[in-house]
């Protein structure tokens, strides 16, 4: 491969697109500093690269449903949601391969906007409760931040991203800048005031998502929600926030930025002598050409594995087991949110009501266990949501005396009757044990090691699902609800598409390998501020608490710049 060292020097470089790389892009770019950002996937263009945003299941092959031979291309990407309307903002599993230990469903999306383009948008604050978790049960290491720190810049963000949601003043699960709800059903509201009825630490509310349900907000043209639930095509209205309808082009419209996809970054560059890194080292997709480019501040938005990636293959005399990794941490601590269980049921006496829309939300039960004396457990500690919705299925049961004719056609266009689903959303501990390394032996098409997995669930994760499959049963029957069913769908590690870990924040940079502002603990000018960072992983969707460390840290880092101290 050839070397190219170019000889501009920019004020900042941010490795990834998605949700933390758009922030980070976004701020540093506001701030006025000129800032290099790379992507190791394609080029997307907001509106113009969404080709599936306004077609229906007969205008694509199969309906939308993959094919045999297709699904074949996506192995381990497959394991998750995709379909026509979605695949190719997923990746490739033959240029993107990466192994397993244990079974570990890393599911990405390579591309400028990464993960942002097809997220699930539930935006929740974490609270006290979970910044002081590991503190208070000696698991991991203590967060090195508390609610306080944090607390402003989710303000900040919310006000920028826009966060539907319903006020409900509970300490451990604050309150948002919101705009308005959207609406629960019929079956909804009769479960939730079955809940009020039956319990007092319980509550429903509609979820908490970054659309746009009322007016605007900044970006490229950003609208209101259409309630079209189209949004992992890409959004044309801009209404759920990604990278690609705000923070991108927000970091454009300041003309600091230079975005460059097709650029896999291989390694952080670092001068031994005056202990800054110096910039980062890149392989062009396309050309195969390696490229460096310099840099005053890194910030490292990769996603949770591959920020740490980097890390690894950031070798050097004063960094042989990678960069940043006195503590031995890199790579340990591997965390996602378990899914998978729960319950579903009928319910008689709405026969009478119809909804229309494609409303992209559902109903949220927060976090009951393990929040006061209370609601203390004896079998595990911390907590689990749920998440869920009611609906009508699209026609009654087909009758079979009315297999043609007239009454087939009559009987089609009855709807069927109403199903009620909640699935568990449950926090998962930081193990040591459970963490990923590389595998030089293996290597890719551009000479990098093979990630390989080796996590799984233990038994406070085992335990904790089956109180809330128990738990669901319960509140559904106490609402009078019938035929309950149990759902026990066994789930694996990285399947909750949250992987956190990898790179924890903390106190110590004996036991920790970033500081409490993003920072490596041993390389000043490197921040890493994407799910890499995360210390534990509470219970509720992460996204939102990345955004706003990235803020935070962006922030850190230009006043630091200016003090020279970086």
């Amino acid at each position: 491969m050839s070397k190219n060292i170019m000889d501009e020097t920019y004020d900042a470089i941010v490795v990834g697109t998605g949700i933390s790389g758009g922030w980070a892009a976004k701020e540093l770019c506001e701030k006025g500093l000129k800032t290099l950002v790379l992507e190791r996937g394609r080029m997307v263009n907001h509106v113009i690269d969404y080709p599936h945003m306004h077609l229906d299941p007969w205008d694509v092959p199969n309906a939308g449903t993959l094919s045999s031979e297709i699904k074949a291309k996506y192995p381990k990407q497959s394991r998750w949601k995709i379909d026509e309307f979605t695949r190719h903002f997923f990746n490739d599993d033959s240029e993107y391969d990466y192994d397993e230990a244990k079974r570990f469903d890393w599911i990405r999306g390579t591309q400028v906007g990464g993960r942002s383009l097809i997220w699930g948008k539930q935006t929740y604050r974490w609270s006290d409760l979970d910044f002081e978790a590991n503190a208070k049960d000696g698991v991991g290491v203590d967060w090195p931040i508390r609610y306080k720190d944090i607390e402003p810049w989710y303000t900040y963000v919310e006000k920028h991203v826009g966060v539907s949601g319903e006020s409900l003043g509970l300490p451990h699960l604050p309150d948002s800048v919101f705009l308005k709800p959207m609406e629960l059903n019929c079956v909804e509201e009769h479960f939730k005031k079955g809940i009020e009825k039956n319990y007092d630490n319980r509550v429903l509310t509609i979820g908490r998502v970054a659309h746009i349900t009322e007016g605007s907000k900044p970006g490229a043209g950003r609208g209101t929600c259409q309630n079209r639930n189209r949004c992992k095509r890409g959004c044309p209205y801009g209404a759920y926030f990604s990278s690609n309808s705000s923070t991108i082009p927000m970091a454009e419209a300041t003309g600091n930025m230079t975005l460059r996809p097709n650029s896999i970054v291989t390694e952080v560059l670092y001068n031994k002598n005056k202990k800054k890194a110096t910039g980062v080292r890149v392989i062009d997709r396309m050309t195969k050409e390696v490229i460096e480019f310099k840099a005053k501040v890194i910030f490292l938005c990769a996603s949770s594995m591959a920020s740490t990636a980097i890390l690894m293959q950031s070798k050097s005399d004063a960094f042989p087991n990678g960069m940043g990794n006195a503590s031995g941490e890199l790579g340990h601590n591997i965390m996602d949110h378990q899914l998978g269980g729960g319950a579903s049921a009928k319910i008689d006496g709405y026969d009478d009501k119809y909804y229309k829309g494609r409303r992209p939300n559902g109903f949220y039960i927060p976090r009951f266990r393990n929040i006061d004396s209370k609601s203390s457990t004896k079998d595990f500690i911390r907590g689990y949501g749920y998440q869920g919705s009611a609906g009508r299925s699209d026609y009654s049961t087909v009758i079979p005396e009315y297999l043609y004719g007239a009454e087939y056609k009559a009987e089609m266009l009855k709807p069927g009757g109403w199903r009620i689903n909640l699935g568990g959303f449950g926090e998962v501990l930081p193990y040591h044990e459970n963490h990923m390394w590389l595998n030089y032996d293996k290597l890719d098409q551009y000479g990098l090691p093979t990630i390989v997995f080796d996590a799984e669930f233990k038994e406070n994760e085992r335990l904790m699902k089956k109180d809330w499959i128990i738990q669901a049963q319960e509140m559904l029957e106490k609402s009078g609800f019938k035929d309950v069913r149990a759902n026990k769908r066994k789930s694996h590690m990285g399947g909750g598409i949250h992987e956190m870990g990898t790179a924890r924040m903390g106190h110590n940079p004996k036991t920790s390998v970033l500081n409490k502002h993003n920072q490596l603990h041993e390389v000043s000018n490197v921040y890493v501020t994407d799910g890499a960072c995360m210390t534990s992983s509470a219970n509720q969707n992460p996204s939102l608490t990345y955004m706003a460390l990235t803020a935070r840290a962006a922030n850190h880092a230009v006043e630091e710049l200016k003090k020279r101290n970086i």
